[in-house]
């Protein structure tokens, strides 16, 4: 019975657009196959490559678009910052079989909102999809986690290199502004440097007791320093608080 309700919730919410973009045709059929047997979920359409992707994304304007990488004329990158360019509310993830420094780092800046590889399993791939569709972060792949730990990494020891020794305790309050040429607008609180190591152990997965017992504080301090990295954010949850803090520059 709770099944049937579901599935009738399903069929009597919005159905969502969804764009393949793949330039392998293969491909695409079988992430039709996958989404087309699904009651909430529409494939709106098809694109083989980058200028395709900009044109079918523009007419059909779909809710969300699985965006391959390597493709003709212009890759699925560059396509993504065109898109959002026209289309800002759309959701891309990048699906693609590269998990390389270059493309992830370039794929949260030109404004994907998940990364994933095409060997996820289609109920993987489902689920990622619907919580894309509901604005969450999605980049589940191994190396994405570790290369938003080292930027963030990086950013706190550029950080304790740029403060003087002299200035104490005040250097434990930075600006936006003083870790970036180009910071993001929308942060107006600074951040702690204690808020900078628990937002860089939370790019590394770790969980609340971990990241207490990595810092040497209690679970409660640690939940407190989330809870404020996510309000100065103005996020709702961890993935989607690092993954900002590299889109608007705030680390590198």
């Amino acid at each position: 019975m709770a099944n049937e309700e579901s599935v009738n919730k399903m069929l009597n919410a919005r159905i969502a657009k969804i764009l393949l973009v793949d330039d392998q045709p293969l491909v695409r059929q079988g992430m039709k196959y996958i989404i087309g047997a699904q009651p909430d979920l529409e494939v709106a359409g098809e694109a083989g490559s980058g200028p395709d992707a900009v044109k079918v994304a523009l007419e059909q304007h779909p809710q969300l678009i699985l965006m391959d990488v390597q493709m003709p004329e212009f890759n699925g990158i560059e396509a993504t910052r065109r898109i959002l360019e026209k289309l800002p509310d759309c959701k891309i993830v990048i699906l693609t079989t590269f998990d390389t420094e270059e493309y992830v780092l370039e794929g949260i800046r030109a404004g994907a909102i998940g990364y994933l590889l095409k060997d996820t399993e289609p109920e993987e791939l489902l689920t990622a999809i619907r919580a894309a569709l509901r604005g969450e972060v999605i980049f589940r792949t191994a190396l994405a986690g570790k290369l938003i730990g080292q930027a963030l990494q990086r950013q706190a020891d550029d950080t304790s290199a740029s403060v003087p020794a002299a200035e104490g305790a005040a250097a434990k309050d930075i600006g936006a502004s003083e870790r970036t040429a180009e910071p993001a607008a929308e942060l107006l609180q600074p951040f702690t440097a204690r808020e900078l190591e628990v937002l860089q152990q939370m790019a590394y997965g770790l969980r609340n007791e971990e990241i207490a017992a990595k810092l040497f504080v209690s679970e409660s301090t640690v939940k407190t320093h989330v809870h404020r990295i996510l309000q100065k954010f103005d996020v709702q949850d961890r993935t989607q608080a690092v993954v900002y803090a590299i889109r608007n520059g705030i680390v590198q």
